[in-house]
């Protein structure tokens, strides 16, 4: 298989076989995050490593309860690390305030998914499959508690690893001339835009089942690891939003924009407990 073919063919794993993954592959994947790329090659990550029970069961808590973290034989969780960095500065008589420079945490979460991003696609040549998973930036200030993570370090990504028990469907993604944009930013008229949609997602299916299957996969996993049943909480919710097409199924209930919003408050709080403040 070409790099090609194992980067179309890609796909976000959440059901894992319950086989350790071999110390020298481990060892592989650990080698090509820190390889990424890096602005200025300042490389301001850090990676915890979470294999144990305990440390896996309380991950899962961290991020909803996602059984695939849980059940996962490797989770990473990748933070941004300003700590060393001012502690390798104050040593060479120099200062660094990339906790309060907005320039530098934008660039420090773009090298932290490079990094992340290696892992992924090496995981895939050697036949693992993984999954990211962003709500433990919900839940910082516990994160930060329970895996000892001092100030000026921020957990921002989880990717879950492992090989894959069942790999989903076609994925819909937007033709990528959609995205491509020749020299200036083209204006798509609404109609355009309505159009690329359309073409991404098909019709909005009434048959609830087979909706979720192609536009909610994790819910589906879900339901197959979990005790609670997923499906019928969300069905449930999709009756009471009177969920009508695909944008109202994302922003009212997967991604609810008021309470995306509303998070804003509880994350800058948390990025101040660990010393960023860069929303001044």
């Amino acid at each position: 298989m070409t790099l090609y073919d194992l980067m179309i063919k890609r796909r976000s794993i959440r059901c894992f076989k319950d086989t350790k993954i071999p110390d020298h592959i481990f060892e592989k994947l650990i080698q090509v995050a820190n390889n990424a790329p890096s602005g200025g090659n300042i490389q301001p990550i850090s990676i915890i490593i979470v294999q144990g029970v305990e440390g896996k069961k309380k991950l899962t808590g961290f991020v909803g309860g996602q059984p695939w973290v849980q059940n996962a034989p490797l989770s990473m969780i990748f933070c941004i690390d300003f700590y060393r960095i001012k502690k390798w500065v104050i040593k060479s008589d120099t200062d660094f305030h990339g906790e309060n420079a907005l320039s530098h945490f934008l660039i420090a979460y773009a090298d932290l998914m490079c990094a992340a991003q290696n892992v992924v696609l090496l995981a895939e040549s050697y036949g693992l499959g993984s999954v990211y998973v962003g709500s433990i930036q919900s839940e910082i200030d516990n994160a930060r508690e329970y895996f000892s993570i001092p100030k000026y370090v921020l957990p921002m990504m989880v990717l879950s690893i492992g090989y894959p028990k069942s790999i989903p469907k076609n994925i819909p993604k937007l033709k990528y001339n959609t995205i491509v944009n020749n020299e200036k930013y083209k204006i798509l008229s609404d109609e355009e835009i309505a159009e690329a949609y359309n073409n991404k997602y098909g019709d909005f299916d009434e048959n609830v089942d087979l909706y979720l299957e192609k536009a909610y996969i994790e819910v589906v996993e879900a339901n197959k690891q979990h005790k609670t049943s997923w499906i019928k909480l969300v069905k449930k919710r999709m009756k009471k939003l009177e969920i009508r097409n695909h944008a109202q199924f994302l922003f009212k209930l997967r991604y609810p924009s008021k309470a995306m919003v509303e998070l804003n408050e509880k994350q800058i709080q948390a990025f101040k407990n660990a010393g960023f403040d860069i929303f001044q």
